[in-house]
């Protein structure tokens, strides 16, 4: 029996016995579930870095322009497959699809381990990043299809906190790895680490679909009443609640593409969200940022942790504020930015150790702070329109923010060391710039909102 028959129109009133238990039950399947599962997309498309160090550059004769190349071609990869990866996702079962994808990229990052030349590692990237690419962006979209506005700032950032902890614990496990496992059958210690962390993820994603959620209209795990109210609650804020009837017929896939790119408020979210996310390249050099301040060997991968526990220890009271005032999520992404601004200028031209790792915790809180704001922003203000349009929508912000990692990974290369001034001083460009387009968002959208054309 489809579920959505069950579905009846209800008059909804909230912060009811009944939303609260629905909304605690809706977080405890969905939000546990997407955090491990992101715990480990991250660590598979940033251990990259902590094999670099390892061993790999040398034994398969990396330079410096090829590991650039490295995080490049994953970016392409993700960005060319991202848009038509949640077209698929808006009509089918996220517990089924999602755990498909993580099989696919958990093998492609296992195999990573058989490189054994910087041109087999640069195809083995892309291939992870075609594999990975509709991770993010469906996340992004079943969060806006599950929560009302003043609740989103808080589960981006549950969500998004495990990219955070992913640093500090992909530092640790990395560590680990590869200093225990340095030799043992022969194989080197960075080529476990792929071994060991893709075949974590396939496993993982064995057991997913017993627990990731579906839509508010369709989930199998939730009783008809509490549908009903699901989609209730997201009519009360004017979101558009992917699964309900008629809703998913009403637009083929290039109408609610062209409906998506035609809206200049997209672009403008884009021009933001890329300024943020071309920083996030920062992870993938962090390793290399901490040994160049005097640490060496496995001492290089446990101090990128401190800078990713100070990101979490703001970013969260951060998110929860912005939840209280929801409609200055913008506002406090401009402030942010400005901060990391700051910061980023005080590295281009202070050289000390402590300092600058000092500097480096806070601009690493900065971008870690601003994507959770970003995004909230960037679903709440798409909340009106139909749900395959904010899919791809979703999923072009998304995209164009991992295409900007591709300029953003050219900007610390070795010979810039230790002091790396393109890569800061750029920084600091990207980020004022950002916090501009927030503050101008902020003003054009309260003028001029998204509205649905279906």
């Amino acid at each position: 029996m489809d579920p959505r028959k069950d579905i009846e129109e209800a008059v909804f009133i909230e912060k009811t016995d009944e939303e609260k238990k629905l909304v605690r039950k809706i977080d405890m399947f969905l939000m546990p579930t997407i955090w491990v599962l992101y715990l480990f997309s991250y660590m598979d498309r940033t251990n990259i870095g902590n094999a670099k160090v390892a061993g790999m550059k040398d034994d398969i004769g990396l330079s410096s322009t090829q590991y650039f190349l490295a995080v490049v071609v994953f970016q392409i990869g993700y960005v060319i497959a991202e848009v038509p990866s949640n077209m698929i996702l808006s009509r089918t079962r996220p517990s089924l699809y999602i755990p498909f994808l993580m099989v696919l990229w958990g093998s492609v990052a296992a195999l990573m381990s058989l490189v054994k030349t910087p041109a087999q590692l640069l195809g083995m990237r892309f291939l992870l990043g075609v594999m990975e690419a509709g991770f993010s962006p469906a996340v992004l979209f079943i969060i806006s299809t599950w929560y009302r506005r003043n609740e989103q700032s808080k589960r981006f950032m549950t969500f998004l906190s495990a990219g955070i902890l992913s640093g500090a614990f992909g530092g640790i496990v990395a560590g680990a790895i590869t200093d225990s496992l340095d030799g043992a059958y022969g194989i080197r210690g960075w080529r476990w680490l792929f071994i060991v962390e893709g075949v974590a993820t396939v496993g993982v994603a064995l057991i997913t679909p017993f627990f990731l959620l579906d839509y508010p209209a369709t989930s199998k795990r939730l009783k008809p009443r509490q549908r009903e109210l699901a989609v209730a609650r997201l009519q009360a804020d004017g979101i558009t609640s992917a699964g309900e009837r008629g809703e998913i017929a009403e637009v083929s896939h290039w109408k609610a593409f062209l409906y998506a790119v035609s809206n200049w408020r997209l672009w403008l979210l884009c021009a933001g969200y890329m300024t943020i996310i071309g920083c996030y390249s920062l992870s993938y050099f962090n390793p290399t940022l901490v040994r160049g301040l005097g640490y060496e060997g496995a001492d290089a991968q446990y101090m990128t942790v401190p800078l990713y526990v100070v990101a979490f220890a703001i970013a969260v009271p951060t998110c929860i504020f912005a939840d209280r005032q929801p409609n200055y999520r913008p506002i406090m992404a401009m402030v942010v930015l400005i901060f990391g601004t700051l910061f980023c200028a005080l590295t281009a031209g202070i050289y000390a150790y402590v300092p600058r790792y000092v500097f480096l915790c806070f601009i690493n809180s900065a971008i870690w702070t601003a994507n959770p704001l970003a995004l909230s922003f960037a679903s709440v203000s798409m909340g009106p329109l139909h749900p395959e349009t904010r899919a791809i929508s979703l999923a072009i912000v998304n995209g164009m923010g991992n295409l900007a990692q591709i300029y953003g990974s050219y900007l610390f290369p070795d010979r810039d060391a230790p002091k790396y001034l393109v890569g800061f001083g750029t920084y600091a460009g990207l980020l004022f710039f950002g916090a501009m387009i927030y503050l101008s968002a902020f003003l054009l959208f309260k003028k001029l909102p998204f509205k649905s054309r279906t």
